[in-house]
């Protein structure tokens, strides 16, 4: 455990970082989630609209650096090139 104030207050931050941080990739992993299920319904229209929401979100938690923008890129490219397959 921390000794010093400095430490614990810095400890303190970096737990508080780590929960914003993980509610936040978990949003990102939900929006994919959603995309993939209206992908598997079959319904171009409504997985396209799906998909506008959530690359919203996605773009906003690269943002904010939780992932890197590449990785946000390549997440949005499969999910178009899926809804395009259909």
């Amino acid at each position: 455990m921390a000794n010093t104030a400095q430490a614990r207050k810095r400890a303190r931050q970096a737990s508080d970082a780590r929960e914003h941080n993980m509610s936040l990739r978990s949003e990102l992993r939900t929006a994919i989630k959603k995309v993939r299920k209206a992908i598997g319904t079959g319904d171009k229209a409504a997985a396209a609209a799906v998909f506008k929401d959530s690359q919203s979100i996605i773009d906003s938690i690269s943002d904010k650096k939780i992932i890197h923008k590449n990785a946000a890129s390549r997440h949005k490219s499969r999910l178009s090139a899926a809804i395009k397959g259909l």
